[in-house]
């Protein structure tokens, strides 16, 4: 009989925060600590229990690029397996469209800048070229399209 390990599962959440500046949609990015600079990402994080992927995604959002947003609905999942300290574990993101409320992008708390080393707002349709990685690519690209639908 052949057993297989248990693989753990992971929940997070994020989103595509936008905004018109000068005519141009744009979209706030991070760079998480440790990275090269140019390396760009999404803002998201684990869920907490009793927590919405929604709420999670609006929270990171405040958390990690320092500006509140109002959600625009789910653009969609992104699924991957990952391994650490040699245990695989297999995520699920879940990733939002938001539009830009306040604040100022960077505001961030002290003890996030261990975690975030720089933000920006980056420009939406250079999303699906400029973020690092392919699921945050595809989610910036749909967001691209979702705006331009609802006229944002």
């Amino acid at each position: 009989m052949c057993y297989k390990a248990a693989v753990r599962r992971e929940f997070s959440a994020g989103a595509v925060v936008v905004r018109r500046l000068r005519g141009r949609l744009w979209f706030a990015a991070i760079r998480p600590a440790g990275k090269p600079a140019g390396l760009w990402a999404l803002p998201k994080g684990q869920i907490d229990p009793g927590e919405s992927a929604e709420a999670t995604a609006l929270r990171e959002v405040t958390e990690e690029a320092g500006v509140d947003s109002d959600s625009l609905g789910k653009l969609g999942d992104v699924r991957y397996v990952y391994t650490r300290e040699g245990e695989r574990i297999f995520k699920i993101v879940s990733f939002f469209l938001a539009r830009y409320r306040s604040g100022r992008l960077g505001q961030l708390d002290p003890e996030m800048r261990r975690e975030v080393a720089e933000t920006r707002w980056l420009p939406l349709e250079d999303g699906a070229r400029l973020l690092a990685y392919k699921g945050e690519r595809e989610m910036a690209a749909r967001a691209a399209v979702r705006a331009a639908e609802q006229r944002l």
